[in-house]
């Protein structure tokens, strides 16, 4: 059976800063990899002066900018087969709970569900993916489109499932605090602490029990792919990120190590920490 995994993200250069190893690791072993973005991002922060009034509240056309980065970005990542839920400009950024942004008539958190999951479902039907990554129901750290990206995800499964080809297994990205008490140590003096004033991985609005991770996987072959990735996001990495600085002192281990929980489907044989699985394809080859 040929290899088919699908990853739904809320904005391009989620993709990147999440799954961006486990992209390219699968990329790389001729899987088809399926990435599939809700919106354009059109609410991010400029990192480019040059490109400043592409802003929401000037010119608005940051997102078509966006669009360019990420077609970068999945072409470090080798990944080829990249949608956007519904087409481009389908579902609008919905910025921050509270802000004018997430009460725009075309934001995603405002979009009917069933519709947007029914456009994932199309994408289904034609890769048919054995694999669905996502967000957890919080989307990590409780970013509204994180959020809904997960309920149309989990939504759209269902809906395929009935048609009777859903995916087999379903994750949801993960951080073990084993790995956040670690960041934290590391970063305990550093001006670029990406924790703030955080003391304690109960201070950290995510972060998993280790034995609830049930996949680890391992691409720190492809860490070069992820930064360069990254880079292709400008506008909203700069060169001064501390997702550049963990890079440096971490290097392979940090951007080639993505986890994840399993939310629906059997768990695999796995010989890692606490038995974690390697593949995500794990128990569905044979």
């Amino acid at each position: 059976m040929d290899r088919s995994i699908l990853f739904v993200h809320a904005h391009p250069d989620d993709e990147s800063i999440g799954t961006g190893a486990t992209m390219a690791h699968y990329a790389a072993q001729g899987a088809r990899v399926t990435l599939v973005t809700c919106t354009l991002g059109e609410e991010g922060e400029i990192h480019v002066p040059a490109l400043a009034q592409l802003e929401a509240s000037q010119a608005d056309q940051l997102g078509g900018y966006r669009l360019i980065e990420l077609d970068r970005a999945c072409a470090a990542l080798g990944v080829a087969d990249h949608r956007f839920l519904g087409g481009a400009g389908r579902y609008r950024d919905s910025g921050m709970m509270g802000t004018p942004a997430n009460e725009h008539p075309r934001c995603f958190w405002r979009a009917d569900l069933d519709e947007a999951a029914g456009h994932l479902v199309e994408i289904m039907r034609e890769t048919r993916p054995q694999v669905l990554v996502t967000y957890d129901a919080n989307g990590f750290y409780g970013h509204p489109d994180h959020i809904q990206s997960h309920r149309v995800a989990m939504r759209a499964a269902e809906l395929a499932r009935a048609e009777g080809f859903g995916p087999a297994k379903i994750y949801w990205g993960a951080m073990p605090k084993s790995v956040l008490e670690a960041g934290l140590d590391a970063f305990k003096d550093s001006s670029d602490n990406p924790f703030g004033e955080a003391t304690s991985v109960d201070d950290i609005p995510f972060g998993t029990p280790d034995d609830e991770i049930a996949a680890c996987v391992d691409g720190t072959d492809q860490h070069e792919k992820k930064v360069a990735s990254l880079h292709a996001h400008a506008t909203q990495i700069p060169d001064t990120s501390w997702l550049y600085s963990i890079a440096g002192n971490f290097g392979d281990e940090f951007m080639g190590v993505e986890y994840y929980t399993l939310a629906y489907g059997e768990r695999g044989p796995g010989d890692g920490a606490h038995g974690w699985e390697a593949d995500l394809f794990s128990g569905l080859d044979a």
